[in-house]
């Protein structure tokens, strides 16, 4: 009796390492159900694989059949903010010299932005360098330049001319934009993933069709992530202007790819 009592509790010893072994590993297992589904990734993120193991209940392989594709979708915001950037050089005999005049000039240009509506968070300073300046042949130094450029984010853009304008009558001397962008693109996103799951789902099923079988429900669902392919312009939208400075938005594509697989039988 002690002889069958030891191998009985050997044998469960044996049957409770394995079962634990299973949950320690980093599968992803999935029922026989169609319906169930494997989503990795966040919105606008960049989606990660995942190992996903199938186990119906018959079948030497073990594997659900499956088609595997890529659906992509997109969907128009109009931009409503615009990125600028303004900045000033200042040339002087003496490295202080230009470095303080350039930095006088900045001041005034950030009080004549923040005159503008501009928030003080929509502001930021984005570089501030100084450097010699020699004779042609580099031998000796002449003098010194120094610049500094301001960030400023604008968001009302029916303001954009009279806030440029500002910024140059301040002393900016070198601007740069506008970059078009929208502020908060979530909800567009959100229309260009169901866009590319109907995709996917319109190409899974003329490969099934076209192989004789009958696509089931998606099984697993990989996010590619997203983004903004780049301004398509539309002429039909209403200009942008102020004093003598027009901007016109445009319209940005959210883009979104789904890789999914639909179970077949």
């Amino acid at each position: 009796m002690k002889v069958l009592t030891f191998a009985a509790v050997a044998v469960l010893a044996v049957l409770a390492a394995g079962c634990s072994s299973k949950g320690e590993g980093t599968e992803v297992a999935l029922g026989q159900a169609q319906g169930d589904v494997a989503v990795v990734g966040e919105p606008g993120g960049k989606g990660t694989a995942a190992q996903i193991s199938y186990q119906p209940g018959g079948g030497a392989s073990g594997t659900l059949p499956g088609i595997t594709v890529v659906g992509s979708g997109t969907a128009r915001a109009v931009p409503d903010v615009a990125d600028w950037s303004f900045g000033v050089q200042s040339d002087a005999e003496t490295a202080s010299a230009a470095l303080n005049a350039a930095s006088e000039a900045t001041r005034r240009i950030i009080g004549a932005l923040g005159d503008e509506g501009i928030a003080k968070e929509d502001l930021r300073t984005e570089q501030v360098s100084l450097y010699p300046r020699t004779t042609d042949d580099g031998r000796a130094v002449i003098g010194y330049s120094a610049t500094s450029s301001v960030h400023a984010t604008v968001r009302d853009l029916g303001k954009a001319g009279s806030i440029v304008d500002a910024a140059v009558e301040a002393g900016a001397n070198q601007v740069y934009g506008p970059s078009l962008r929208v502020a908060d693109n979530r909800a567009q996103y959100r229309a260009a993933i169901e866009a590319a799951l109907d995709d996917a789902r319109a190409r899974a099923q003329a490969l099934a069709a076209k192989a004789g079988v009958t696509l089931g429900g998606p099984v697993a669902i990989v996010e590619s992530g997203g983004g903004t392919p780049g301004p398509v312009y539309d002429r039909g939208l209403a200009e942008a202007s102020g004093a003598g400075v027009p901007i016109e938005p445009g319209v940005d594509e959210i883009a979104a790819t789904l890789m999914v697989t639909y179970a077949i039988s």
